[in-house]
């Protein structure tokens, strides 16, 4: 784990936004950061689609992990 330094503003951003979405600052802030990866990776995508991606890689693992 390190230490990101970001502006009072953007915290404050991240500090509300986890508020509405019941996560710590610190998973409000990793949520933005992979969506914001995924989407540079993946510009023809939308939103929707990745989040469904990633459910699909998730469901994945865990069957993965109960298979074994």
């Amino acid at each position: 784990m390190g230490i990101v330094k970001i502006s009072e503003e953007l915290h404050e951003e991240i500090r509300l936004a986890s508020q509405v979405m019941s996560r710590s600052i610190n998973s409000q802030a990793e949520f933005w950061l992979k969506m914001g990866r995924l989407a540079e990776q993946n510009p023809d995508k939308p939103f929707a689609e990745l989040i469904k991606i990633e459910l699909e890689q998730v469901k994945k693992k865990q069957y993965e992990s109960c298979d074994n």
